[in-house]
């Protein structure tokens, strides 16, 4: 509820109702199907890379590793809001307290930040591994990585918990209707009342600043391991640092550009619908979660290869199970 005493707001909407691509409000039951299907394609598809790099010794690499876990956090980013947005379309309601908002708010960024953390890490292992490859396996140690994805983690947190934090400070008396199909930072400051200048000031500062850091750094991490890989006198090896570099900078260009396009229409597109702006954040949330594997699964040799083999076991093993269920001569009839 909300109220006026001297000018002044003096209460605060404590839940709000989340209304996912209201243009089309009466037919977003249609949205289900395909959302529905992006989703799943999404689990399958990282699901899968992780097994088998889970399943498979030879992968029990840093690198190797670090691709599973950037896929495992494509698939929380997309648990994160594809659930409740089906929810909402299915049922056409999805009413959400202050504390569950803000919670959704900080898992949606925190884990956008980690995606990147966590690729500046895979530009660190990268950089030691062809930069000074005698000495990576003493280098690259686990309890090293273990530390650099905790320290990665760390981050994230300090970068995302001041917006989260100023923002549940702010009061909201315009209304208790949230035009997006998630707490995302800016829809919800639209209801505000108040001064919030603080809380755009500080997210605008954050991600300009963490974006610019993490280009200057992937950038003088790749230089310097293109130009060690053009050193390498073996054909074949420079070319696999080659190619896995080209798949690391193929997945940073996903990530860093989907982010990047989705907050500069944000703010140049001002005329554009809601549904406009609420399509764009579901680009820039969802394409990496569904790119991100079809770039390593394909480019990543080793792991293409024993996604081959594994698609050939499971062909060969439903070709038996077919094969003995079927009847045998002496059970036909006649």
């Amino acid at each position: 509820m909300s109220g006026w005493s001297n000018g002044t707001y003096n209460e605060s909407y404590t839940s709000f109702l989340l209304v996912g691509f209201p243009g089309i409000r009466e037919a977003r039951g249609l949205l289900v199907l395909p959302f529905l299907s992006l989703y799943l394609v999404i689990l399958f598809t990282n699901a899968l890379v992780i097994h088998t790099v889970a399943s498979q010794r030879s992968l029990h690499q840093p690198m190797y590793l670090l691709i599973a876990l950037l896929l495992a956090v494509n698939i929380c980013a997309a648990t994160t809001v594809l659930p409740a947005m089906l929810f909402s379309f299915s049922t056409h309601f999805n009413r959400v307290s202050l504390p569950r908002c803000l919670g959704q708010m900080f898992c949606i960024y925190f884990l956008i930040v980690f995606d990147c953390n966590i690729l500046l890490v895979m530009a660190l292992d990268r950089y030691v591994a062809i930069c000074y490859p005698l000495r990576y396996p003493e280098i690259v140690t686990g309890q090293f990585l273990a530390g650099l994805v905790g320290l990665a983690a760390t981050r994230s947190t300090c970068i995302v918990a001041p917006v989260v934090v100023l923002a549940s400070r702010v009061r909201f008396c315009r209304s208790d209707v949230i035009h997006h199909f998630a707490c995302e930072h800016m829809a919800l400051m639209k209801l505000s009342c108040g001064d919030i200048s603080l809380n755009k000031t500080v997210g605008l500062t954050v991600r300009i600043f963490n974006r610019v850091l993490d280009m200057l750094l992937l950038g003088a991490s790749y230089s310097r391991i293109i130009h060690a890989a053009f050193k390498i006198s073996a054909g074949g090896a420079r070319s696999k640092a080659l190619n896995t570099c080209g798949s690391h900078l193929l997945v940073i260009f996903t990530v860093y550009s989907s982010t990047m396009s989705s907050s500069i229409v944000y703010r140049v597109a001002r005329t554009a619908s809601q549904d406009v702006h609420n399509l764009l954040s579901a680009f820039y949330l969802l394409l990496p979660c569904l790119v991100n594997p079809i770039i390593y699964g394909a480019r990543t040799k080793e792991i293409r290869q024993h996604l081959v083999t594994l698609l050939q076991r499971t062909q060969q093993h439903r070709s038996t199970e077919k094969l003995q269920s079927l009847p045998s001569h002496r059970e036909l009839p006649g």
